[in-house]
């Protein structure tokens, strides 16, 4: 487990699936996400075994939140794509319940993939895309510490036009100047 003040990360299940594939066959959910096509239970199962069977610093965490003494999944996290040379990794999160979003929840889920991801698997740099029409998303990964690093020029199609996607980073010496804490 990894934990902060009000949310844990905690490894992906087999049972979560359908509630992974509930958030990801959501439109508003899947708005923020490179996803463009509905998933089946199946698929998800099939990504999930190649998932499991990769580098376990690769593995997808799920979210959750306490409600009362119980832990709720909200969402899920980690790291995509880790380069152990360089030392870099790609961050993603994704908010699948929506009523818990706007709430800080997805900073705070950063900031400790953040020190996860600099304290433990020894990472420089940490980036990011994302929509650059997703405003609450920028706002959070700015909250973070994330700098902006450029822009791909309409890089996505989506909704019949071509949109940009932004590229936000933080390096491990920001960090550690500006951490403040899980």
């Amino acid at each position: 487990m990894i934990l902060g003040n009000r949310v844990r990360l905690r490894a992906a299940e087999q049972e979560d699936l359908p509630r992974f594939v509930a958030w990801l066959n959501d439109p508003e959910v899947r708005e923020g996400l490179s996803l463009v096509l509905p998933f089946s239970l199946r698929e998800e199962q099939d990504w999930f075994e190649e998932m499991v069977k990769g580098p376990a610093a690769q593995h997808v965490l799920v979210i959750e939140i306490r409600d009362g003494e119980a832990w709720v999944p909200v969402g899920t996290c980690g790291f995509h794509i880790i380069d152990w040379r360089n030392r870099f990794a790609e961050l993603g999160i994704a908010l699948g319940e929506k009523s818990h979003w706007n709430k800080g929840y997805g900073t705070e889920v950063v900031r400790l993939l953040l020190r996860h991801g600099f304290h433990t698997l020894n990472l420089h740099r940490i980036y990011l895309r994302v929509y650059a029409g997703n405003a609450r998303a920028i706002r959070s990964y700015e909250k973070a510490g994330f700098v902006h690093e450029g822009r791909l020029r309409q890089a996505e199609f989506k909704h019949g036009e071509y949109v940009d996607v932004l590229i936000m980073s933080v390096l491990r010496p920001e960090w550690e100047t500006n951490d403040t804490g899980g």
